[in-house]
């Protein structure tokens, strides 16, 4: 396995280097980003692809779910990323709405991340209901990623953010999906909320390179959402999420601090402040002197 030391240039990453990196069996890292300076940071860490999701809807937004998320917001995000990154391939998820009533329709709103956006890829939930869509996508010339598994955008048919695959007839039907996402030619599979036996299994058996999230560690690669690695989200984390860091209460501590200083006077010191010069000061005294006197 080849690792590119830090503060080294790293090759650009695109489709085809996430299936070497399959056939290699080397790891594939995936984090979100949704704005320029935390996809700056993860670009410049090194990993191999950034997804704009549309869970942006809730860590950005402040949407209970990510249904509400729009087209214009999608872009809006995906520009700004892409303004950051230098290294890592872009993929940007198609929202709710964009691709579920109208395949023409679907395809202008593909278009437009990867024209509009800058996006490499977009990804596209669902399984063979949308085989036909993505080849579709595909053959205008847009890379797709696949989604399978819990899909957040099926939420009120799903009943809720539950585990996906836990039957045999759950598993057969996923194992469908993933077939048929794979000879639809699919950059990557991302496989959320679903065993990690049957992930396995999944990944054994399609070409196409797997990114989990909940689907344990024998994808081919995994992803976590940014907000989540950092301690930046609100509530209790999924099972699978691993914090990294403890940001929110770093920031919390920060702005706790800032408040006290101001409240106190300790904010802006006299170090902090601007002077002016010694000849302008040296003036103004004299003016000042002389208003005093003319009052006397």
């Amino acid at each position: 396995m080849s690792i590119t030391p830090i503060g080294q240039p790293c090759p650009k990453i695109t489709t085809a280097s996430l299936h070497d990196k399959k056939h290699r069996h080397e790891p594939i890292t995936c984090l979100t980003a949704y704005d320029y300076p935390s996809a700056r940071l993860v670009d410049e860490a090194g990993i191999d692809v950034i997804l704009v999701g549309d869970s942006l809807a809730q860590v950005m937004l402040g949407y209970e779910s990510t249904l509400p998320v729009t087209m214009d917001e999608m872009l809006h995000h995906t520009r700004a990323v892409r303004r950051a990154v230098k290294h890592a391939l872009l993929i940007a998820d198609m929202p709710y709405g964009s691709y579920h009533v109208d395949e023409n329709e679907a395809l202008r709103n593909a278009a437009r991340l990867v024209k509009e956006g800058g996006a490499e890829a977009v990804k596209i939930e669902g399984g063979e209901k949308r085989a036909e869509l993505i080849r579709r996508v595909i053959e205008a010339e847009i890379p797709v990623a696949g989604h399978i598994g819990l899909t957040p955008q099926s939420v009120n048919v799903m009943g809720g953010y539950k585990v996906q695959g836990k039957t045999l007839g759950a598993i057969e039907q996923l194992m469908r999906d993933a077939v048929a996402l794979d000879k639809a030619g699919v950059a990557c599979l991302y496989l959320e909320g679903i065993p990690r036996e049957v992930a396995a299994m999944i990944t054994a058996e399609i070409e196409t390179p797997t990114i989990g999230i909940g689907a344990g560690r024998e994808c081919d690669g995994q992803v976590l959402v940014f907000h989540d690695l950092l301690g930046l989200t609100f509530g209790t984390p999924a099972k699978f999420v691993r914090r990294y860091a403890d940001v929110g209460a770093v920031i919390t501590g920060a702005v706790q601090a800032y408040r006290d200083d101001v409240v106190a006077g300790r904010y802006p010191s006299d170090g902090e402040s601007y002077h002016l010069p010694r000849e302008t000061q040296a003036t103004l005294e004299t003016i000042a002197e002389r208003k005093q006197a003319m009052r006397r």
